[in-house]
């Protein structure tokens, strides 16, 4: 069972689930599939937080792989949980770096 941090946001597996599956990508291509539902520039922000945390490692020119510390997540041999923390919401929910509910918000 993986065990997401409550900076992370439910498409943030997603990203890495299809970065393990094609070995690379960018926020263009990984914008176009079906199985996320956010623009580019929310990608771009959501592989950078990934890369912030050792689970993606940026290639240049806007490449993108998935790291063993990402592997190591999706398996669920590693957890994100004690990453630090994010933002508390004045109603005592939590929400992400981009103000979305993160998973175990939900």
């Amino acid at each position: 069972m993986r065990r997401s941090g409550a900076w992370m946001t439910i498409w943030d597996d997603r990203i890495l689930e299809i970065l393990r599956d094609e070995d690379s990508g960018t926020p263009s291509k990984l914008a176009e599939r079906e199985q996320i539902r956010v623009k580019r520039p929310q990608v771009s922000r959501r592989l950078q937080k990934l890369s912030e945390r050792g689970l993606v490692k940026p290639l240049g020119n806007g490449v993108y792989i998935i790291t063993e510390r990402g592997e190591g997540y999706l398996d669920g041999e590693i957890s994100t949980y004690e990453d630090e923390p994010d933002e508390i919401r004045e109603n005592g929910g939590e929400e992400n770096d981009d103000g979305v509910p993160s998973p175990g918000g939900i």
